[in-house]
């Protein structure tokens, strides 16, 4: 199984930046895919940034442009750096991470960081 503890959250106005972590524990060297995702009132949780074990980032349409996924050489810790942040960006970041147990493969959730943007 893969542990997952997000820092680096807080309140900023609109237009500043963050810089989220994640660090992984565990079966970290079965993990093909990790991730930040971004949990609504409703517990809906819409993918933000995600950067395989190569180094291939993926991006949500609303964050092309403004936030940089990246991973640590040891691939234990991924960061999203976030600019020119927007009301609309607020809400609850969890890091993901997938892992394999046997032929399986599963998923594992952080606890999730809070992000407000006031106006």
């Amino acid at each position: 199984q893969v542990q997952l503890v997000e820092s680096g959250g807080g309140l900023v106005q609109a237009g500043g930046s963050l810089t989220l972590s994640c660090t992984a524990t565990g079966d970290v060297e079965t993990s093909s895919v990790k991730g930040f995702y971004r949990q609504g009132p409703g517990y809906q949780r819409d993918m933000v940034a995600t950067i395989t074990s190569v180094g291939t980032p993926n991006y949500a349409k609303s964050a092309q442009g403004r936030f940089t996924i990246s991973s640590d050489e040891s691939k234990t810790t991924i960061f999203l750096q976030m600019t020119d942040l927007r009301p609309e960006d607020t809400g609850v970041y969890v890091c993901h991470s997938d892992y394999r147990k046997g032929v399986a493969r599963l998923g594992s959730w952080g606890r999730g960081i809070q992000v407000t943007v006031s106006s």
